[in-house]
């Protein structure tokens, strides 16, 4: 056994921040290789269930939260069959129509116990987690995108959703709240983190906006842990003009002061290697090529590939 890379116990300890499909298949693979797990979800979803909660109760959107857990359930038919009840949506003709079982579920326990973190420790304990799930902010944000347009020039829109939808050339992104509470648990598990994992996902409605938390960000920029950066598989609605090199680039250009261990890229979803080796190095990272996307599911990352790379990763720079 490699005596590097800590298997027994509950492992090394690792943070990963984004939201939605893209951080339920980081954990995934994760929990394959750590029980020592904190996600650290984005909070800005305003659309589908978790838009009309967070409209009617005025608290975070459990959504990405949600999935979070659902991810990180022990593979034991008592957390795959809780994780099931988690993902369930109810469809009627009434007011539960698309409304995730699991969002409910949240939502009455942080009225119950009147604690956003407390009430996801208790979720956690019901799946058998493998790990911690802790909101970005202890605040719902809103996020603001300029946008350029070639008739219209420079505009603004407004909501993760329409954001996610653009179609745009994104030229700057903002959260409001500018300076949002943060979790102490959250800014801990950084400062105690041997790697902390960005990405992948929506990126400029999932994983951007953890650098735009002014508190957050600092964490991310002094703790000692090693960092790698996933990049996704193709465009999407936010990124369609972005190639690889132009997503770490927008990265260092958010927070320039928070150095890359690792910039983690599929080799067929990377068309110049020179630019993409150049925006790299910006952020102090070198590159690792390594085949993670589902080869069933356009779009989606693998778990057990995405596992394998992890592990590489870790393997590489872990110290003699």
């Amino acid at each position: 056994m490699d005596t590097r890379f800590p298997i027994g116990a509950r492992g090394i300890k690792v943070v990963a921040l984004g939201g939605g499909h893209g951080l339920y298949a980081s954990l995934s693979a994760l929990k394959l290789i750590t029980r020592n797990i904190t996600a650290i979800v984005t909070v800005a979803d305003d659309g589908g269930s978790s838009g009309r909660l967070r409209k009617e109760l005025g608290g975070l959107p459990p959504g990405d939260l949600r999935m979070a857990l659902s991810a990180l359930c022990d593979d034991s038919e008592w957390g795959q069959t809780w994780r099931d009840v988690l993902q369930y949506r109810f469809e009627s003709q009434g007011e539960l129509n698309g409304h995730a079982l699991g969002n409910l579920l949240i939502e009455g326990l942080w009225d119950l116990l009147g604690d956003t973190v407390n009430g996801l420790d208790w979720v956690g304990n019901l799946l058998d987690v493998r790990g911690r799930v802790i909101p970005m902010a202890a605040v719902p944000l809103e996020i603001e995108a300029d946008v350029a347009d070639r008739d219209r020039g420079i505009t603004t829109i407004y909501g993760q959703n329409k954001v996610a939808k653009s179609h745009a050339l994104i030229r700057n992104i903002r959260i409001e709240p500018s300076d949002p509470p943060v979790h102490q648990e959250a800014l801990d598990a950084v400062r105690d983190a041997d790697w902390v994992i960005f990405g992948p996902g929506s990126w400029f409605t999932s994983v951007i906006p953890h650098l735009l938390v002014p508190r957050l960000r600092t964490a991310l920029s002094t703790t000692k842990a090693k960092k790698l950066l996933v990049l996704n598989l193709e465009s999407d609605g936010e990124t369609a003009l972005l190639d690889a090199a132009a997503h770490v680039l927008s990265f260092h250009e958010c927070a320039p002061q928070l150095s890359l261990t690792t910039v983690l890229a599929d080799p067929d979803a990377v068309e110049n290697w020179e630019l993409l080796h150049s925006a790299a190095a910006l952020c102090g990272a070198d590159v690792m090529a390594h085949p993670v996307a589902d080869v069933a599911a356009r779009g989606h990352h693998d778990p057990l590939y995405l596992a394998a790379a992890y592990r590489r990763a870790f393997l590489e720079v872990a110290p003699a």
